[in-house]
């Protein structure tokens, strides 16, 4: 496909948007200083969506409770609403869920995603951008990064069902001419992440003086990127990415998984002994690594937060939301936590 020349949506649907990243995406959008387009939440508020997330601008957007594997719900959602653009982040995430329950992550990853791109085809809209995740390439060495070139080996169950949908986003973007773009992006920290990943989950038990789970060796590297720089990125790849094409997102920024969590400890001024090694998960990646050039160099984005202060003004973030994430961890939660890291100390 052409180069696309700069797109402005005046109608805009979220999927997924009351989760982590989408509700820091909204944040971002209604920020922007080129003006705000109509925005529609459509989530089916499973225990990762909270709309708590959004109350900051609950005047500013319209809510729809729905599921994108409901084609009914969607087409209205794209009709009623007069979509333009859709950003899907609505997913299951997590890969230790994934494993203890693959079925739901082919559901609602796959069907979901395909009915949703079928629903926009039939609408025409006019922009798709389905959001996707470096964990579809699998694990690298000790050296290089991954490119938008790079071979898909996903070892997880969430990481095949994202593989699956990007690859039937991309047949749509071909066989139909459909203006779909897919963004891979690297580990997303910030405010408002639920607390099974590992920033969140280090910092509660910490604050907690529980037991920090730590899979394996701890060596695990990671490249992090703050949700809102993800966002800036997602909103340049909105208005200025060309459509059939594939875009990293990365903060060019690795840490192994236990010097993070040293790190978060030092910050808390909380002892290393709180640190308990777990039997590591099944077919753990070793390494992932982003090679970010494509959206640098043709849409002129990069990250802005640098790490340390990102990680000190989250940090801080979850020391003054008490009240939220306790009651994130109750419930449903507690009962998932037990279950996947009983042997943490």
């Amino acid at each position: 496909m052409s180069p696309s020349s700069s797109f402005t949506p005046r109608s805009l649907l979220v999927t997924g948007g009351a989760g982590f990243i989408g509700s820091n995406f909204v944040g971002r959008v209604l920020e922007h200083d080129t003006g705000s387009p109509e925005i529609t939440v459509l989530d089916a508020l499973t225990y990762a969506g909270n709309l708590e997330n959004l109350a900051e601008y609950e005047d500013s957007y319209t809510f729809v409770k729905g599921d994108i594997c409901d084609e009914t719900t969607v087409a209205t959602v794209l009709r009623e609403r007069q979509i333009d653009a859709v950003v899907h982040f609505a997913a299951e995430s997590h890969v230790d869920r994934s494993i203890l329950g693959p079925l739901l992550f082919t559901h609602t990853n796959v069907l979901g995603t395909h009915v949703l791109l079928e629903q926009c085809r039939l609408s025409g809209i006019q922009r798709f951008i389905h959001v996707s995740t470096d964990e579809v390439y699998g694990s690298l060495g000790a050296e290089g990064q991954f490119t938008e070139h790079s071979p898909l080996d996903p070892t997880s169950p969430y990481a095949a069902s994202k593989a699956a949908s990007d690859m039937m986003v991309l047949a749509y973007a071909k066989t139909f001419d459909f203006p779909a773009i897919v963004t891979r992006c690297s580990n997303n920290y910030g405010p408002w992440q639920f607390p099974e990943k590992l920033i969140p989950l280090m910092l509660i038990n910490a604050m907690n003086d529980k037991a920090l789970p730590v899979y394996g060796d701890g060596l695990n590297v990671r490249d992090w990127i703050h949700a809102r720089d993800h966002s800036d990125a997602l909103l340049a790849v909105l208005e200025r990415g060309t459509p059939g094409r594939v875009y990293n997102i990365g903060g060019d920024n690795e840490w192994p998984n236990i010097e993070i969590v040293r790190l978060i400890l030092r910050t808390l001024g909380k002892p290393e002994s709180l640190i308990s090694f777990v039997r590591d998960r099944p077919a753990h990646d070793r390494r992932y690594a982003i090679d970010a050039t494509r959206i640098r160099t043709e849409l002129s984005w990069a990250p802005s937060i640098a790490f340390d202060q990102g990680i000190a003004e989250t940090i801080e973030w979850y020391r003054n939301k008490e009240h939220w994430w306790r009651r994130v961890i109750s419930g449903e939660y507690m009962n998932y936590y037990e279950k996947q890291y009983g042997n943490a100390g």
